[in-house]
């Protein structure tokens, strides 16, 4: 094959305090090799996956992964074409899915492509951004988060915060699947009206017009039976206000507090969880790796019968990574949010 000139890349040239800023980030050019390498991939990126947990993997210190070196290209999962394949499994034009990082072309070793989990993905089946929504890494959490922890119930009472995200609308559409009543949050009457127009949530809180407890005791009368929670912060504290006996509580993510330069903003109201005998339990989506394909299946079934849709927020242009990442935590992407290298 034709080598390309350069690959594009975008490091982690410093740790953010607060709000990560162009200042943070390095762009640098290296050669595309001329093939793959022994047992493994050449991979073009289209497009990558911008999740809040980016915000995390920046940060020094212990986690459930470790963070993303000063100098290292940035962690990004997404979909690419494979261009040369030393791998068995794997042929040149093959679309597959993988941690790419930010980059335009991805070198994958032998052992990266058994480790991390790269594979073929059907664009027949579903776009190249569904792949990285409904079908990804969020529809996993989605689905492992309201499926293995929550628990639910026909008949139960399900509040889902960032619910206009690219978490947050699949826990609610598969919640509806599986019988339950569904109450979102979201900020702003747009996504607020889509989240129960498009995706048929029974209602929805606009926590940017006014006091989501109050919304809680309108919305659900018998109290929450499970609290998906994506943002934590204020937004839990009512939550938890507002649970019925028995009561799981998913923490998916705390968005709210990713920024913080002083000490996050715990629960103030964990006694709850004694008084309604509840339980509150963090997931972490690499937990379930070995369960995808199970996953996906049943959650493509739903995208093609019309039982359940997507919607994507796309921004083209990897010079456009810095400023395109600050939109997850501002509330101004509407979908998942998905960088079209």
């Amino acid at each position: 094959m034709t080598s390309p000139l350069s690959n594009r890349q975008v490091r982690l040239a410093s740790r953010p305090n607060g709000l990560p800023t162009r200042a943070n980030w390095q762009f640098t050019d290296e050669l595309v090799p001329a093939d793959a390498p022994d047992g493994g991939l050449l991979v073009q990126v289209t497009h990558l996956s911008l999740d809040p947990a980016m915000r995390g993997w920046m940060n020094e210190g212990k986690s459930y992964i470790p963070p993303v070196e000063i100098g290292a290209v940035m962690r990004a999962g997404g979909v690419g074409r494979v261009l040369a394949s030393r791998h068995p499994g794997f042929a040149a034009g093959d679309a597959v899915s993988g941690s790419f990082g930010i980059q335009t072309h991805c070198t994958v070793s032998a052992e990266q492509v058994k480790r991390m989990g790269f594979a073929k993905v059907d664009l027949k089946l579903a776009s190249a951004t569904r792949w990285l929504n409904v079908l990804g890494m969020p529809g996993m959490t989605a689905y492992f988060g309201l499926m293995d922890v929550g628990q639910p119930k026909a008949g139960e009472t399900l509040v889902v915060s960032g619910a206009a995200g690219a978490v947050g609308q699949t826990v609610g559409q598969l919640g509806k699947i599986k019988g339950l009543r569904v109450v979102g949050i979201a900020g702003g009457p747009a996504k607020c009206d889509w989240v129960v127009k498009e995706l048929g949530f029974d209602a929805c809180i606009d926590y940017k017009a006014g006091d989501v407890k109050a919304g809680l005791k309108q919305h659900c009368p018998d109290g929450v039976h499970i609290y998906f929670d994506n943002v934590g912060g204020e937004i839990l504290d009512a939550a938890l206000a507002r649970l019925a006996p028995g009561a799981r509580i998913v923490i998916c993510g705390a968005i709210s507090q990713y920024n913080a330069t002083s000490a996050v903003q715990g629960p103030k109201n964990y006694l709850s969880l004694l008084v309604n005998r509840a339980r509150m339990q963090g997931m972490v989506v690499f937990d379930y790796a070995d369960r995808y394909p199970q996953a996906i299946a049943e959650l493509a079934g739903y995208l093609n019968d019309g039982r359940m849709t997507s919607r994507e927020d796309v921004v083209e242009g990897i010079e456009h990574f810095p400023e395109a990442l600050l939109k997850l935590f501002s509330g101004e992407n509407f979908g998942k949010l998905v960088l079209k290298v």
